[in-house]
């Protein structure tokens, strides 16, 4: 056997618990880093709440419970998208193959349909999620490319957002750290008594996040010589975590943004995705026998967010 001719379709609910709900929740939706929604009812409202910290009265007769807890609205403006790959029937085959060998729980000598179809659907939804991700953050429907909605830095740009003057004169070992240390000296109050929930993060460019590391590999002490050898899985600023936003190796980069470096809640940025209120989504695969070509072909709706501006410290080199 060298190709794949079965054809699949999913609609409906399988669309929504075979392919796309597995993608953007549970371990994937935390791999993003930010907010994740999925099929909330159109218009896609969203709310960030700020927690009430004066709910505390002397005891009487009657309703004394005061102010409603404040809250930050935003409606998502969903787009519709599609995503299509095409394979020669050969590599098509090959990929899938690989994908189903590399299962221990495979029995090789009885293949079966199933056990296809679920290779076939992680490749393709693999492909969707990366999409996803350099879309989010890369977005700018003024662009040649990434154009289909406005990612995060896009919108960091159209909102005022507190921006953080530095001068562009390299990126040195030390430089990162003092820039992170200025941003949270200038962060609303309100930011940084968030800290406590562990969802602030520096949401950083490559170079800034090699830079901070080569920072951190320069102290002459035990635990930084076992991270120099051993690696880490992750870093902090003052338990704050820095996160490598992995966008400056995508095709058609622009290298202006190349420094790109801002602090915010995890839960102020939304990704939404949305299945249930367009009639045409589907996720198909199939067979052309015409081109011997293996083909798949999504359509849904998607969209991002940035719910408060005021919860955001962008750093601006100049």
């Amino acid at each position: 056997m060298g190709i794949i001719q079965e054809p699949k379709r999913y609609v409906g609910r399988d669309l929504e618990t075979i392919f796309f709900r597995p993608m953007i929740s549970g371990e994937s939706a935390t791999d993003l880093g930010i907010r994740t929604i999925y099929n909330m009812p159109m218009p896609t409202t969203i709310q960030l709440w700020s927690p009430q910290s004066d709910v505390l009265r002397s005891y009487s007769a009657g309703w004394t419970g005061g102010d409603s807890a404040v809250r930050k609205q935003k409606t998502i403006e969903m787009t519709k998208v599609k995503a299509e790959v095409g394979f020669s029937a050969s590599d098509y085959f090959n990929q899938v193959y690989e994908l189903i060998t590399n299962s221990a729980a495979v029995s090789l000598d009885d293949l079966t349909g199933s056990e296809l179809e679920k290779a076939e659907t992680e490749m393709f939804r693999a492909a969707i999620a990366e999409s996803l991700r350099t879309q989010m953050w890369l977005g700018d429907t003024d662009a040649q490319s990434y154009n289909l909605f406005d990612g995060f830095i896009k919108l960091l740009s159209k909102y005022s957002c507190k921006f953080v003057d530095f001068s562009d004169n390299g990126w040195d070992r030390g430089a990162v750290a003092e820039v992170f240390s200025s941003m949270w000296e200038n962060a609303d109050a309100r930011l940084r008594a968030l800290k406590k929930d562990g969802q602030l993060a520096f949401f950083v460019t490559s170079e800034i996040y090699d830079a901070y590391e080569a920072y951190l590999d320069q102290f002459g002490n035990d635990t930084a010589y076992s991270d120099v050898i051993n690696g880490r899985r992750e870093l902090t600023y003052r338990g704050i975590a820095v996160v490598d936003m992995n966008i400056t190796q995508a095709p058609g980069f622009d290298e202006q943004l190349k420094y790109t470096c801002f602090l915010t809640d995890r839960r102020n940025l939304a990704l939404a995705v949305n299945t249930n209120d367009d009639p045409s989504a589907e996720v198909r695969m199939w067979y052309n026998p015409d081109e011997m070509e293996n083909r798949q072909r999504a359509t849904f709706l998607a969209g991002c967010e940035i719910l408060d501006e005021d919860l955001v410290v962008v750093a601006k080199f100049e």
